[in-house]
């Protein structure tokens, strides 16, 4: 920790814009806070319908996995939330409560706004999903001698979190491009299948990401795009795209830092986590409801708060915590998300995928010539056979001209014998 972060107090924000193999945590933006209370800070408990919504649930039996860079579940607002954990990179512990890698403070201050328990009645950062699980799965962004690659600790940690019982998976992070790769498709497709929502962060346009990347571009998945303090769109703070599903707030939110100690942010790197939270809370209260149902909820009852949606600002509107816990809300009319990325799948990876059939036994495949093949011999009997030059120039010339002489010859024929009859009869 550096002097700059002190216990108990706001300190200088961070920036931590990693690349790292393909792979970007969305960063947060620099930011200042004077010191105060941390609670009084979380605006978003009562402007997003948190506070009301914790009268239905407060996220009580549900597993959420951070695919980040470790969450140090030793801190006062984690105490009891990390029931489990990986490293995927073998850098780090097993338990993936070890922070690793570049800017490896990310995953214990997107940990602690999901599922933050406070320090005490008004004190400490409160998660959105006070009573939601963690499973921490460390990354080592950015960092040489991993096991694996970036992209491949991230296919290898969403299997890891299927398998050890999340029902959903937070990624505040981005490749800062559209596709992503093939490996993804099985994991994620894997995650779909089992019936786990996943949630991604848009990226920051302020830190280089000027359009939304994968995996906030993947089928299926709940994209995140943020907004400022007045709920209008963060053009620093948040990337734009037509895959957004919703927007949160994405600026001027306090997270916990490992060891303890607090930070104001900015990005959607935090706006994604208190989607994950939302979703905790809305599986919490209808454990019936499956993931396409669940993401219904909460894109359905978001506010479009005066703006003509959906859009590639705002997604579908804003989150309404209180009304994706409480309201009435019709059945899920779209495809299942496994559904979705299958699609995408069969007609984006054809060339793969679709192989033409292997030519037959018998079948002899063209070959380039290793020389110019022989010319053909002189042949005596071919010196007398017409080729297609002598018939066209030769040997049809001819024959009209042979033809039109006999008649000639046939006509003065004929008029010879006709005048000596003529004479005869005389």
């Amino acid at each position: 920790m550096t002097a700059a972060w002190r216990r108990l107090a706001l300190a200088v924000g961070l920036c931590l814009t990693v690349s790292v193999g393909g792979a970007t945590l969305a960063p947060a933006a620099p930011a200042f806070a004077e010191n105060t209370q941390v609670r009084d800070l979380e605006y978003w408990l009562n402007d997003y319908g948190f506070t009301e919504a914790w009268k239905t649930t407060r996220g009580a039996g549900v597993k959420v996995a951070v695919i980040d860079t470790g969450v140090d579940g030793s801190v006062a607002e984690l105490g009891g939330a990390v029931v489990g954990g990986t490293d995927v990179s073998g850098l780090g512990s097993a338990n993936g409560q070890t922070p690793i890698g570049d800017g490896d403070e990310h995953g214990t201050l997107v940990a602690s706004l999901l599922a933050g328990r406070g320090t005490g009645a008004n004190s400490g950062v409160m998660g959105v999903a006070p009573e939601a699980s963690i499973l921490a799965v460390s990354v080592a962004f950015g960092t040489t001698g991993a096991a694996l690659s970036n992209d491949d600790q991230i296919a290898a940690g969403i299997r890891w979190a299927v398998d050890n019982g999340a029902d959903v998976i937070n990624m505040s992070l981005t490749r800062n491009t559209l596709d992503w790769p093939p490996s993804w498709d099985d994991a994620f497709l894997y995650a779909f299948e089992n019936d786990v929502v996943v949630v991604a962060a848009a990226g920051n346009r302020g830190s280089g990401t000027t359009e939304v990347g994968a995996p906030a571009t993947i089928p299926g998945v709940l994209t995140v795009a943020g907004v400022d303090r007045s709920k209008g769109a963060s053009f620093d703070a948040s990337s734009q795209g037509i895959t957004i599903s919703v927007a949160a707030p994405s600026e001027q939110l306090v997270g916990v830092v490992p060891g303890g100690g607090y930070v104001q942010w900015n990005g959607t790197s935090a706006a994604a986590p208190i989607v994950s939270g939302l979703v905790a809370l809305v599986r919490a209260a209808y454990p019936r409801l499956d993931a396409a149902g669940v993401m219904n909820r909460v894109i359905a009852t978001a506010n479009p708060n005066g703006h003509s949606v959906p859009s590639p600002i705002y997604g579908n509107g804003l989150i309404d915590a209180a009304a994706a816990v409480t309201a009435s809300v019709p059945a899920a009319t779209t495809a299942e998300p496994a559904t979705l990325l299958e699609e995408w799948i069969r007609v984006h990876r054809r060339a793969d995928t679709e192989l033409a059939p292997a030519p037959q036994a018998t079948a002899q495949a063209p070959v380039a010539p290793a020389e110019d093949p022989a010319l053909p011999g002189p042949s005596l009997v071919a010196a007398w056979l017409p080729s297609p030059l002598t018939v066209t120039y030769i040997s049809v010339p001819l024959m009209v001209l042979v033809g039109f002489g006999s008649l000639v010859t046939l006509f003065g024929v004929g008029a010879t014998r006709h005048i000596k009859r003529i004479r005869s009869k005389r």
